[in-house]
């Protein structure tokens, strides 16, 4: 049976601005999306890079797999977001989530979350569409609904994690219609914005969030099943700095900025043992993390901005932190976090958004270690 995202879909693209010639060509980026992983490979291996910028969201594709030259930027119009964040499915398809903040007739606040999606590299995306706010009863809340994440599971249903007007996690996702289930209450009372979800490669998913003291867990036990709380991870990290790994076979490491300011923490779950300092100098918004082949070593590859901000990049063998690592700051200072990928040749790609608003990527090179080649403006 077809997984609910191969449904032919019923809405529409909506219609990029990039159409006309020129439009987006003086649009620059206001910074990536809120996630570390913002730099996604198609099923055709062709890479996409995507920003936020007024008024909407920037891509920019590969004209080839692997290749050196880029299309784009495009511009979507999608007004009022506040926050955007992104997550790929098995299937290839890349789900949008934004936070949508605007102002009725009287000057009152609305906010609920939207959601879109990308069917294929380089094609339109489908009209963004409302999947509302948990406080429909108790509209008072709904102003302080708080940052989305988003996760899609091996079987293409959508799931979206959202910090409630109380605190608590909310879960929003797909029924087998493809429509949305009433929400869910995960049950806090402590969370920050921060949430980060992550699905394993059996389909479970994770999800992690900060709070004051501590990061809170929930966990899947199979594809589909609801969220179970787990145990607490003793780390106390700045809020949005947070995303995980599959390290091991359905095992994931936590990795999240310690927030009293002593650089990135990792943190294994199943194994319950201390967090593992990894050090650097990282400044606000999420670490990416990939895993990826190095001189014939299966390697976990991180990059943050740094306090300089400049990209920071890091390589160390997978699940092995004690090894140590060595930070390397590369390239010039950009606004947010930078994006981890493997192009279509294996090479690891990294990506930031330079200061004037314009993308920019660096590839590994043909050489021993984790050598990158000088950075292009695309």
């Amino acid at each position: 049976m077809p997984s609910r995202s191969a449904r032919k879909p019923e809405r529409q693209p909506a219609r990029p601005s990039a159409t006309q010639p020129g439009a987006a060509a003086a649009r620059v980026a206001a910074g990536p999306p809120d996630t570390g992983r913002w730099l996604l490979r198609g099923k055709d291996d062709r890479l996409s890079a995507y920003a936020r910028t007024d008024g909407g969201v920037l891509r920019w594709t590969q004209e080839r797999p692997g290749g050196p030259d880029w299309s784009g930027p495009d511009f979507f119009e999608v007004p009022d977001l506040t926050y955007l964040t992104l997550a790929q499915g098995a299937d290839g398809y890349v789900h949008f989530i934004g936070r949508r903040e605007r102002r009725d007739g009287e000057g009152k606040k609305l906010v609920d979350l939207m959601h879109t999606v990308q069917y294929q590299s380089g094609r339109p995306l489908m009209d963004w569409r409302s999947a509302g706010n948990p406080h429909t009863k108790m509209v008072e809340r709904a102003p302080h609904l708080g940052d989305p994440a988003v996760a899609v599971d091996t079987a293409g249903t959508v799931h979206v994690f959202v910090r409630d007007g109380v605190r608590s996690v909310r879960l929003r996702r797909e029924d087998k219609t493809g429509k949305w289930e009433g929400w869910k209450d995960l049950k806090s009372s402590e969370a920050l914005d921060g949430i980060a979800a992550i699905v394993t490669s059996t389909g479970r998913i994770e999800v992690f969030a900060p709070t004051a003291d501590v990061t809170e867990h929930w966990a899947q036990d199979k594809r589909g099943s609801q969220p179970q709380r787990a145990d607490d991870i003793p780390l106390t990290t700045a809020p949005g700095s947070g995303t995980a790994l599959e390290t091991g076979e359905d095992r994931l490491t936590y990795y999240a900025v310690d927030a009293l300011g002593k650089g990135v923490l990792a943190h294994r779950p199943a194994s319950g043992g201390p967090a593992v300092p990894l050090g650097g100098e990282p400044d606000t918004g999420p670490t990416a993390a990939l895993r990826a082949t190095v001189d014939g070593h299966d390697c976990t590859v991180l990059a943050h901005r740094s306090r300089s901000g400049r990209p920071a990049i890091a390589a160390f063998p997978t699940e092995d932190e004690d090894a140590g690592l060595w930070w390397a700051e590369t390239g010039e200072p950009c606004l947010g976090p930078p994006a981890l990928a493997l192009d279509a040749h294996g090479r690891i790609v990294i990506a930031a958004i330079g200061l004037d608003g314009t993308l920019r990527v660096a590839r590994q090179k043909a050489e021993p270690g984790l050598a990158l080649g000088a950075w292009v403006r695309v």
